[in-house]
């Protein structure tokens, strides 16, 4: 008679085997089979048309040197704005963008203080800073040339954003079209009047503007609920 203890128990062999070697093909298999569309987005030219900065997936970057020896880096986190984009032609292109000065941060709360102060940019007197685009051309394959009015702390200069992009564009499941692009530009602090600390901070700041557009599906279009002006 075979002791008990010595016979296999299937159940514990089949459990051992599934949960090894013979699940790795199934695996495989499962994800082969899934569809394109449920592995990448689809890609496609970004239309013509107004687009609007998605809010959650947009911010403003800054970097300045602090004394001359390191970088102090920065961002706005509140900015809105629209676009409207013809890469056929693009001189029809145009972009509008507003943003919070009390949205700076920096990841000190003293330092943000002080840029929100008299001091530097002065929120409670200059809530906004905005950007008016006077010019859009072709700065070669997938770049733009931005050329427009910046409204910072009570001043207006002419800024020229360098612009990689528009990046293709997908479709999300509500119908809505997104693109990205990524602005560059410098500024001379000195010539908005924000001059405070020099020597310790930098007259020269380095900014780069991360942007999500979106052109609402015609269907989202027609279901938003429309507000009394």
């Amino acid at each position: 008679m075979i002791p008990s203890h010595s016979i296999p128990n299937p159940s514990r062999c089949w459990r051992g085997r599934w949960s090894s070697a013979a699940l790795i093909p199934v695996v495989l298999f499962a994800v082969l089979a899934l569809p394109a569309a449920a592995q990448a987005p689809h890609l496609f030219p970004a239309p013509a048309g107004a687009y609007h900065f998605d809010p959650m997936h947009t911010a403003v970057h800054f970097s300045v040197r602090h004394m001359g020896i390191s970088t102090v880096h920065g961002r706005f986190t509140k900015v809105q704005g629209q676009v409207t984009y013809d890469p056929q032609d693009p001189s029809r292109s145009s972009v509008q963008a507003t943003i919070e000065t009390a949205s700076v941060s920096t990841g000190v709360q003293f330092r943000d203080n002080d840029l929100r102060s008299p001091h530097f940019l002065d929120v409670a007197k200059y809530p906004t800073m905005t950007f008016t685009s006077t010019k859009v051309e072709s700065a070669g394959p997938g770049r733009l040339k931005v050329t427009g009015n910046l409204t910072l702390h009570g001043v207006t200069k002419p800024v020229v954003l360098n612009v990689e992009g528009p990046t293709q564009a997908l479709r999300d499941p509500r119908g809505n079209i997104h693109m990205g692009a990524t602005a560059t530009t410098t500024l001379n602090r000195d010539d908005f009047g924000v001059s405070s600390l020099p020597g310790i901070v930098g007259t020269t700041l380095n900014i780069e503007i991360d942007m999500e557009l979106v052109q609402p599906s015609p269907a989202a279009t027609a279901t938003r609920p429309h507000t009394a002006h």
